[in-house]
């Protein structure tokens, strides 16, 4: 495992690709590991107690416990790990993938349990990162040194739809779709910066929260995403 500097306020969005690229992050968890895990996480989490009480400055300890648990797997695994509860809809962030996880204030139980839904919600996220890697090997040009418009309209269509149904087009899923496509990318040599260019062209608020892509729509942006990568080869 690789140690990194945790930080509660990573921001996801902002994680380049190499940051959570699963070739260059090894991830495997045997069970003595679990248990270590699990036994550093478990006096992070509240009282279930607490739960039970409506106040709202009584839900504050359970909000406050993500922080450190997030610092406590980016500082294990590296900085990839914060996406452990990036979930559908409006969670702890809003946009995500990861189903496991809800947010804190419904995910939060007894700490043992708490902490064992942890490291499920972060293996979930894991396979989304080497799921990513996959296809995105998968859509590599037959043709590097000359592919064709086509084939990065097919590509960049593949990943919306796949991230929209991964995500269920709800709450801000279209920010976790405009960095998958940089991703994509970036996994193919673009830096960073004129990845985010092509694709903030590309999609240009082409997408809303709660609502799924008019293929229309994403015929359009995948234009716009093929068009900016041919001219500029």
């Amino acid at each position: 495992m690789e140690g990194r500097e945790g930080s509660g306020s990573t921001q996801l969005g902002e994680l380049p690709w190499a940051a959570v690229d699963p070739r260059g992050h090894p991830y495997r968890l045997e069970e003595t590991e679990v248990a270590e895990l699990i036994a550093l996480i478990i006096p992070l989490v509240p009282d279930a107690k607490a739960l039970h009480k409506r106040r709202w400055v009584d839900r504050k300890p359970v909000w406050d416990a993500v922080d450190p648990i997030t610092d406590l797997l980016v500082g294990h695994f590296g900085s990839w790990a914060a996406g452990w509860n990036w979930t559908v809809g409006e969670g702890d962030r809003d946009g995500g993938v990861v189903g496991a996880w809800c947010c804190a204030l419904h995910s939060v139980s007894t700490p043992a349990d708490t902490a064992a839904l942890v490291l499920e919600a972060l293996g979930e996220w894991r396979g989304w990162l080497e799921d990513l890697a996959e296809r995105f090997a998968a859509l590599a040009p037959p043709r590097p040194s000359d592919p064709g418009a086509r084939h990065w309209e097919q590509a960049c269509t593949r990943l919306v739809t796949l991230v929209a149904d991964r995500s269920e087009a709800q709450s801000g899923w279209y920010g976790h779709c405009e960095q998958v496509l940089g991703w994509f990318l970036a996994y193919h040599g673009l830096p960073d910066e004129r990845a985010r260019q092509i694709v903030t062209a590309a999609v240009g608020g082409s997408f809303e929260s709660w609502v799924a892509p008019n293929p229309r729509v994403v015929e359009a942006v995948s234009s716009r995403f093929a068009t900016a990568l041919t001219t500029r080869r």
